[in-house]
């Protein structure tokens, strides 16, 4: 960046753009001391600013310079004025973009000095998570920090400017709004003026959107902070960022079209090509062939169904289990033949512990080996129905359907684990036609499998009087390597629809009314066809980057407990706030 020079100390350019094309230039600078190193007759400092750093000299005969420069300490924050020199030969920095030159100061300003910080600001991180979130503000400067949040800034102006040239408007909706709990726990706001009221902050702008819809706004998007007071959870945050998009008169297909070309040049920021179409799979393709409704595709190993071939083998235990109504699903694990007892053992626990009754194995090693006792004619049924190689070892989940796959699902993830962190692959799927409702044990009834406003498909709408559990729903979520980044449905725009699923989630007429009367009632105003979609933007943020958290692309996240610990929050408040709130405190 260039700028005219109005003063002195006015930065011209940022240390880390300077490079062999600015030598002879005078520049002046401003930024931390990253480091220091003192040679008696010449000190050179590395200075750092958001988009890089620059080894700048102090060199003999610059006195008053030499013995200010020495007496720096680590971020401290300078301006320097100087000359960008090639360094020439061997002296040159091949690891550093800025590595060609170095500035030679002639003059110098300390803006302001710094006691000895808690950590050092470098990457790797050089303390842990708890004490760089008391001092977010210095864990912010490490330059994987600085890249992390300027790649977050372009992608949300590469979103802005899509949508925009699509003929999206952005339209802001309330922060403070109704309580209407149907999923995650509502953030509750207590109204001062109006004691015993509660306003909630949004866990999604969904009901707005759809009024927008109804309103005449037939493309609207916001880029929006949502909140949900949620348990414990590795990887979640109570406030959040999500790129919210709603479309009338439109379809499933169009909204696919615009999501996939969208996506495309947000993974072009990074230099990755994007396949287009994305491949799509249903709620049950998903579950069937990877175990789990978000496919990492990044590699093969399908689940297959063994349950025909369980018959014809002389088991009683596959038998036992099948005439139980429990299904046999096989997972082949290529050249892991050679996996040890104990390791075999460990994933027999695993299944143990999602539920399951186990595994069984099989492999050749001088003939068949397996933890289940069978005829050869069996092991040969099975080796050639699985097609397997003689060093691959085959998994066998004899078991209710729904379990079976979630075991060998988790466990073709497991075993893949070493090798997917280190992949730079990219791939991304969508999963549509997910259940409509599922049973929840803690409430005894059926709950929303997204939201109560999305529509079941055309097909199934005759199953929900009488059996509800066997509607599918117009609902799709987008999968980037087994990470949910985004879901989204076609909603209803039916009143009596609307009404008829309401029912169905237990809600007496009193109740819809009071907490969605006046949707309802715009339901009756001529709301059009429409859908959309919510795209997680943390957690897209943390892919583009190249990260394992989204903690680290949010700026001022909170902890797994939700903790603020650089302003300690939350916080108890005075007696008199509480008061005028018309509340109090049971311990």
């Amino acid at each position: 960046m260039r700028s005219k020079n109005t003063n002195k100390w006015q930065r011209t350019h940022y240390c880390g753009d300077l490079r062999l094309k600015h030598c002879g230039e005078e520049v002046t600078l401003c930024g931390w001391v990253n480091r220091q190193r003192d040679m008696g007759n010449l000190i050179f400092l590395d200075l750092r600013d958001r988009e890089g750093l620059v080894q700048v000299v102090i060199s003999a005969g610059k006195n008053n310079l030499l013995k200010t420069a020495g007496s720096l300490r680590m971020e401290c924050v300078l301006g320097i004025r100087g000359t960008v020199k090639d360094r020439g030969g061997k002296l040159r920095n091949a690891e550093l973009p800025t590595g060609d030159i170095e500035v030679e100061v002639e003059d110098m300003k300390i803006f302001n000095a710094s006691e000895v910080p808690p950590f050092v600001i470098a990457d790797p991180p050089q303390a842990s998570e708890e004490l760089r979130f008391k001092y977010r503000y210095l864990d912010l400067r490490r330059p994987s920090m600085q890249r992390n949040i300027k790649l977050r800034h372009q992608a949300a102006l590469m979103v802005r400017n899509f949508l925009s040239e699509n003929g999206f408007y952005e339209i802001e909706t309330p922060f403070l709004t109704k309580s209407t709990p149907e999923g995650a726990r509502d953030y509750l706001v207590p109204s001062r003026k109006y004691k015993g009221r509660f306003f909630a902050l949004p866990q999604s702008p969904q009901i707005f959107k759809q009024l927008f819809m109804i309103s005449g706004f037939d493309r609207y998007f916001q880029i929006v902070r949502c909140f949900r007071d949620e348990d414990l959870r590795a990887d979640r945050q109570p406030e959040f960022t999500q790129i919210d998009i709603e479309m009338s008169f439109s379809d499933r297909e169009e909204l696919f079209s615009l999501t996939e070309s969208m996506m495309a040049k947000l993974f072009a920021l990074i230099g990755v090509e994007v396949e287009l179409p994305f491949p799509r799979f249903t709620y049950a393709e998903a579950m069937e062939k990877y175990g789990s409704d978000k496919p990492d595709l990044r590699f093969g190993m399908e689940i297959q169904d063994f349950t025909e071939t369980g018959k014809l083998i002389d088991s009683n235990v596959i038998k036992g289990a099948l005439s139980a109504g429990s299904e046999l699903k096989c997972l082949i694990l290529e050249n892991a033949g050679g996996l040890s007892r104990s390791k075999l053992d460990k994933l027999n626990r695993k299944a143990r512990d999602l539920g399951g009754k186990g595994v069984i194995w099989v492999k050749k090693d001088g003939g068949f080996k397996s933890s289940l006792k069978l005829e050869d004619k069996d092991f040969e049924l099975i080796w050639k129905k699985a097609k397997a190689g003689d060093k691959d070892l085959i998994l066998l989940v004899a078991d209710e359907k729904k379990t079976a796959l979630l075991i060998l699902g988790d466990i073709r993830l497991a075993v893949q684990a070493a090798e997917l962190q280190k992949s730079n692959k990219y791939k991304f799927a969508w999963v549509t036609d997910f259940p409509l409702f599922e049973w929840s044990e803690e409430e005894q009834r059926l709950v929303s499998v997204h939201h109560p406003f999305t529509s079941p498909l055309a097909e199934d709408i005759k199953y929900l009087e009488k059996e509800p559990e066997r509607a599918r729903a117009q609902a799709y979520d987008l999968v980037l390597n087994g990470v949910e980044i985004g879901g989204g449905s076609i909603r209803i725009n039916d009143l009596k629809l609307q009404q008829q699923i309401f029912k169905i989630l237990k809600l007496d007429p009193e109740e819809m009314e009071a907490k969605f009367g006046f949707f309802l009632e715009a339901l009756t105003f001529g709301a059009p066809p429409h859908g959309g979609i919510a795209l997680g933007f943390d957690r897209i943020a943390m892919l583009l980057a190249g990260e394992k958290s989204i903690r680290d692309v949010i700026p001022f996240p909170k902890t797994t407990s939700s903790l603020c610990l650089l302003t300690n929050s939350p916080s108890s408040v005075r007696k008199k706030q509480l008061k005028e709130l018309g509340l109090d405190i049971i311990e």
